[in-house]
């Protein structure tokens, strides 16, 4: 359990930050700037939720929580506590595949009932639509600075997938909730040369 009493440090003063294995890295450092990243992706999705009820909350709560865990992973440098780098242990939480997979399956069915796409979408249609549009390109955001972390040291490969998913979660999501695609606004190439 995390017990915070007191909220500032003063151990940031220098410009790092610690990381959950012990090791200081620069807050520009790109772990960092990862980890700020799925930061604001669950912002931008707790705002969206307040535009939200049902299943739709409640999907969005348990990815809120998912990108908690994922934050975790990333603070956690693989090769840091002992044991295998992509397993979970009591030291070491880390995205596991079953998160993926249920990503997978509420992608799956948010898009059933779906008419298929006939032309790019704007971001919009209802308030809540716009909502989750915005937290959608947000997530795309986290996922760059993700496999830019990747591209330069280790990171759990699960994390990078949960990632790649959410923004097409979010995706489907916004068009569910624009009357089941009917409140898209479509996209008109060149409509105003």
């Amino acid at each position: 359990m995390v017990k915070l009493n007191k909220i500032y440090t003063r151990t940031g003063d220098d410009g790092t930050t610690g990381l959950v294995d012990g090791s200081r890295r620069a807050k520009h450092d790109l772990r960092m700037a990862a980890i700020g990243e799925v930061d604001e992706c669950n912002s931008a999705i707790g705002f969206a939720a307040l535009a939200l009820e049902g299943e739709a909350l409640t999907d969005l709560r348990r990815i809120q929580n998912d990108l908690f865990d994922l934050g975790a992973d990333l603070a956690t440098p693989l090769g840091g506590i002992g044991g295998d780098d992509f397993v979970p242990s009591e030291m070491v939480l880390r995205t596991v595949a079953a998160q993926v997979t249920w990503l997978e399956r509420a992608i799956d069915a948010a898009n059933a009932p779906l008419a298929p796409l006939t032309s790019f979408i704007l971001p919009g249609g209802s308030e809540a639509a716009a909502r989750v549009h915005l937290a959608r390109a947000i997530s795309r955001r986290s996922e760059r600075a993700a496999t830019a972390l990747a591209a330069a040291e280790p990171v759990n490969p699960q994390a990078l997938a949960y990632l790649n998913r959410l923004s097409d979660y979010l995706f489907v999501l916004a068009r569910a909730i624009n009357a089941g695609g009917a409140g898209d606004v479509q996209w008109v190439p060149g409509a105003n040369r």
